[in-house]
């Protein structure tokens, strides 16, 4: 299969790595002196260093060279470049079968991104769907042993794609659930970034525990109220990637967290961090939904508390302590 990787980052790196074993892969950078040293060096400096880029992976920064001869495009740029993304899709009018790997909310309008799809691409529906679940770039690149889950409307589409994609090393499981899917995946990383700041106040296992329970709590009760499906948040792309994220040294969130409760502005972290951590900018789309909804989402609330209103982390952790006994485990 000839494939489109659409972005050049560390997780769409390490897909067409993966990927480069079995089909033909075209890894697309909109930095044309990103694409030029990717190519020239064979590894991506700025976003997965020490994974060399094989040989027969193709590497341009012309968009239509990307897509020309491809039968799939993966699009793996942060949630903010997705309809910027797909536009230039829609511009080159080659249409083609589309996969997203991005997670969070749109922030100007907390559109999930199949909804950015139907908006920008609607020529191609219902041949798309979403790729997520627990997966840091760094293992995926070095060949250890990943499972995901391809979300979409059409059965049959998932199921091809699926089976082309599949491989003992990165097992692809199918869904239906398209929006059950993305928002487990965008709203663990909230999640995360609590997971962090509680492990870096020094609370312990017990804490770190209860948080991700009552976390994906608030994931589901989130999921269900916008159209998602109860199983879905208990397989890959809900539990799974909740999990890895929240205990895992490798998640970007995680260390947001980690340096919160240091006590270092935002500012400082995201510049120290040098990579998208979509948890920060997706906390108050998520908080904004939930009270649309009216579901109570009191770890988001607290995240954004630290985030954008400049509450201290022990201060919003002792408010979350604090909070009223509940008598119902949901």
């Amino acid at each position: 299969m000839r494939i489109a990787v659409l972005g050049a980052g560390a997780w769409g790196s390490a897909l067409a790595i993966s990927l480069s074993a079995r089909h033909q892969i075209s890894l697309w950078s909109k930095d044309p002196d990103h694409a030029i040293e990717m190519d020239s060096q064979r590894i991506n400096h700025s976003f997965l260093p020490g994974y060399s880029l094989p040989e027969s992976l193709k590497i341009t920064s012309t968009l239509n060279e990307a897509l020309d001869t491809a039968d799939l495009a993966l699009i793996v740029v942060p949630i903010v470049g997705l309809r910027e993304t797909l536009r230039a899709i829609a511009a080159s009018k080659i249409k083609i079968p589309i996969i997203w790997g991005c997670k969070g909310f749109e922030s100007e309008t907390t559109h999930l991104p199949h909804q950015v799809v139907e908006a920008e691409y609607s020529a191609i529906l219902p041949y798309c769907g979403v790729l997520s679940g627990p997966s840091f770039a760094e293992e995926v690149a070095q060949g250890l042993p990943t499972a995901l889950t391809l979300a979409s409307k059409d059965v049959d589409f998932s199921s091809r794609i699926a089976a082309e994609l599949h491989s003992p090393r990165l097992r692809i499981y199918t869904s239906q659930d398209v929006i059950g899917v993305e928002t487990g995946g965008a709203v663990k990383n909230v999640i995360t970034i609590a997971a962090g700041i509680s492990d870096g106040i020094g609370f312990g296992h017990n804490a770190r525990a209860a948080l991700i329970t009552r976390g994906l709590m608030e994931i589901t009760r989130l999921g269900l109220g916008l159209g998602g499906s109860m199983k879905t948040f208990m397989g890959l792309a809900g539990v799974g990637d909740l999990i890895l994220t929240s205990t895992g040294d490798l998640s970007r969130n995680r260390k947001v967290g980690l340096m919160l409760a240091e006590g270092k502005s935002l500012n400082v972290i995201l510049s120290e961090l040098g990579h998208v951590a979509e948890g920060v900018h997706t906390a108050q789309s998520v908080l904004k939904l939930g009270d649309q909804l009216n579901i109570e989402m009191p770890i988001t609330q607290a995240v954004c508390s630290i985030l954008h209103e400049g509450v201290s982390a022990r201060t919003a952790v002792g408010v979350l302590l604090n909070r009223e006994q509940k008598t119902e485990i949901y």
